[in-house]
């Protein structure tokens, strides 16, 4: 009977290690990533040699400078994970910055190892999300500055600014490399291309149509 407690005990904690975090627990101090070390394949960046570790390898600077909103959808994020801040490697977090124009858009997307914090730093920012099959709900909200808006991990959302100037964001997410499907480009942009007359049937559309996005991307 109690070999079958503890069998039940190391169960539950093991469900719980990885219910409470996206990313495994530091087992160390640190572990700054060494892009450049051997490749041994693990779950994150191989580690420098804590002898060589730097304090540059635990700062970045540059969220404080606006991004280049001049696109397609006029937004522009700067990331900060662990490929900008070496010393976030498994650390499980990292954060961002959005700049939004003038009704400039963050199109719907998803983060497949993260959930996402949000902040509106200036401006009125439409945040949503859309919840999971069978319901798909839309669960959105104008936000103005100092507002708070959370997305679950996994799920696809969006952010768009609704003002007449410009918008600012920052966020922070649950993993050193939360990942990112920008949805439009993963569905109309796969290379090679997901084959029309599939989007065209999944979409309900005239294959040219379906065409005719891709060649957009």
């Amino acid at each position: 009977m109690a070999s079958e407690f503890l069998f039940l005990g190391l169960i539950m904690l093991i469900t719980c290690s990885f219910a409470l975090a996206s990313d495994n627990s530091p087992l160390q101090d640190f572990c700054v990533a060494d892009p450049n070390g051997p490749a041994v394949l693990v779950n994150g960046f191989a580690c420098k040699d804590a002898k060589l570790v730097q304090t540059n390898d635990f700062f970045f600077s540059g969220l404080h400078l606006k991004g280049n909103t001049s696109n397609a959808v006029g937004s522009r994020v700067t990331p900060v994970t662990v490929a900008q801040l070496p010393g976030l490697n498994t650390l499980g977090i990292s954060m961002a910055r959005i700049d939004f124009a003038p009704w400039g858009i963050n199109p719907p997307h998803t983060h497949p190892r993260a959930t996402e914090i949000l902040t509106v730093i200036e401006g009125s920012i439409q945040v949503g999300f859309v919840t999971s099959n069978p319901d798909v709900r839309l669960i959105n909200k104008v936000l103005q500055k100092g507002d708070v808006f959370v997305f679950p991990e996994g799920l696809v959302h969006f952010q768009r600014n609704v003002g007449n100037g410009n918008a600012v964001a920052i966020v922070g997410l649950s993993s050193q490399n939360p990942g990112v499907i920008t949805v439009a480009n993963a569905v109309f942009g796969a290379k090679p291309d997901i084959p029309s007359d599939l989007l065209a049937k999944a979409f309900q559309v005239d294959v040219k149509v379906v065409d005719q996005i891709q060649s957009k991307f």
